[in-house]
């Protein structure tokens, strides 16, 4: 036994629900003819458009969310443009959560389901029942009643049970354990773990980390040491250590820090030089939150020495320390004086416009 782990998170069975490629799946139920080509859901290319789903034959051209429209019709010329309709999206989402619902734990007067995006959520079952065939249950019923597919993920926390349910993508499951944690995690690449962007990645491999087992083998003080608080998460991570209990409490707009300085920040290397610490207490928020890293789009707030204050997002970027820098670089510049206080954060998946940016 892992003495890290304590025993009531061990007791746990949470399962994650992920719906494959939701949006695409379902226009494919709306169009069968749509289901053996590669399809996207997104903007025109003309307009600067941006992928925000897509099918797996598509994907097998290299096409990804987030993508601008341009340049995945690059990479798939007969590729099928569809518009969102968030409105059936939504409806469908409703359908695949009173589903759940059904399924999840109440306890204490509270139904432990928690829906973090339009297209995901994790409930927490009775650990007395069998979690692998209530997942199985959940999956058929998706299936028969709503006409899309999901994926399952069932382990001792939220963290696992994230990872595992892409293990066995599209329409599969995975089960996660709390005997076979330590076996899971050692083969983990550290980029499963949120917060871990392609900065603090190479942060890690210059010290030969590259996997949770990499990982484990730094104390807790070393890594902290070495990374700051992400070093503090790695540690509890790496170790399958995930103490969040699931949110079912008011929604969430935004997660963000800022910082006001005693003098003005002069130029944009002074500004920069102050977003590791921001990130940093950025992420450590983050944690305490039912949300992933890469959940949330990023954005940056700047004020002005004259009290004049800017805030910009761009739907290309991702919440990392490299994309909040690009954000900073362009706010920046719309003013031509100091800086008194400086902020990032990212807005929260809710079952509306965060999808609806992308289009």
């Amino acid at each position: 036994m892992n003495p890290t782990r304590p025993e009531s998170a061990i007791s746990r069975k949470v399962i994650h629900i992920d719906c494959d490629c939701f949006f695409a799946a379902v226009e494919m139920r709306e169009n069968p003819a749509y289901r053996d080509i590669p399809i996207a859901i997104g903007g025109d290319a003309k307009r600067r458009g941006v992928i925000s789903t897509c099918n797996y034959p598509a994907r097998e051209f290299g096409v990804r969310s987030a993508m601008a429209t341009a340049h995945a019709l690059k990479l798939c010329p007969h590729l099928t443009l569809v518009g969102g309709r968030m409105n059936l999206y939504r409806d469908v989402s409703r359908q695949v959560m009173a589903i759940l619902r059904q399924y999840a734990w109440r306890r204490d007067g509270d139904c432990l389901l928690q829906q973090v995006s339009v297209d995901e959520a994790y409930l927490e079952i009775n650990p007395e029942l069998n979690a692998s065939d209530i997942a199985e249950q959940i999956r058929q019923r998706v299936r028969d009643e709503v006409g899309i597919t999901v994926s399952a993920g069932i382990a001792p926390n939220k963290f696992l049970a994230k990872v595992a349910s892409d293990w066995n993508k599209p329409d599969g499951q995975c089960v996660v354990k709390p005997h076979r944690v330590d076996d899971f995690v050692r083969l983990l690449d550290v980029r499963k773990v949120p917060g871990i962007g392609p900065a603090m990645q190479k942060k890690l491999e210059q010290q030969g980390i590259t996997t949770c087992a990499d990982a484990q083998s730094w104390s807790q003080t070393d890594l902290v040491r070495q990374f700051g608080r992400m070093g503090a998460m790695l540690y509890q991570r790496c170790r399958g250590v995930d103490r969040r209990q699931l949110s079912m409490g008011r929604e969430r707009k935004s997660i963000g820090v800022e910082r006001t300085f005693a003098e003005d920040l002069l130029g944009e290397s002074a500004c920069l030089e102050q977003l590791p610490r921001l990130w940093q207490l950025w992420l450590e928020r983050v944690e305490k939150t039912e949300f992933e890293v890469e959940q949330l789009a990023p954005y940056v707030k700047v004020k002005f020495a004259d009290f004049t204050q800017t805030t910009l997002a761009d739907a290309h970027e991702v919440a990392s320390e490299e994309g909040f820098a690009r954000l900073f670089k362009q706010a920046i510049k719309r003013q031509d004086q100091g800086v008194r206080l400086l902020g990032i954060g990212g807005r929260c998946p809710q079952i509306n416009e965060q999808q609806l940016n992308l289009f």
